[in-house]
């Protein structure tokens, strides 16, 4: 039965996507959501993406975009209420947040994206460039200007705790 199938698919897949996408949220509670909207709008597709090749790709490219797009939206919140304090408060739902996704966190959304893709999902950059409808150029470029902003932040962290 159809319906049975994407119960499977859901069950098998659900815990990678979160925490694919925590990676580039941050918080693994917008995660889960991010990721529940994906599979509601998988539903009603559910007979054609089950014949893919890759279902999972196809769920975690809109899961991607929708991280994105939350994204977006949170930064035009912000510049739209910039004269309002902003309290540094931790999302207690998220638990501890380690050295890598701290530095993850400091990245850029598109580069995130690149570097989750790339090192996270095993994709080569090529699937990055089709996955985000960028050049391969600009996937290379971003994970190179990663790798040297990352490996920065890490050694700063590093001597913090050395």
């Amino acid at each position: 039965m159809e319906t049975e199938g994407l119960r499977d698919f859901y069950r098998a897949y659900q815990p990678r996507l979160v925490g694919v996408i925590s990676l580039l949220t941050g918080s693994r509670a917008e995660a889960e959501d991010i990721v529940q909207e994906a599979f509601v709008r998988l539903v009603p597709r559910w007979q054609k993406v089950s014949r893919y090749d890759s279902p999972e790709a196809w769920v975690r490219l809109v899961a991607v975009r929708l991280a994105a797009n939350r994204h977006r939206d949170g930064n035009r919140f912000r510049q739209l209420f910039h004269r309002l304090p902003a309290e540094q408060v931790a999302d207690p739902a998220d638990g501890y947040t380690g050295d890598l996704e701290q530095a993850l966190a400091g990245l850029p959304m598109p580069t995130r994206q690149a570097v989750v893709l790339h090192y996270v999902c095993d994709l080569s950059v090529a699937q990055v460039a089709d996955a985000l409808g960028i050049a391969e150029g600009t996937v290379k470029s971003r994970l190179s200007r990663a790798r040297d902003t990352l490996s920065a932040s890490l050694l700063l962290r590093s001597d913090d705790h050395a």
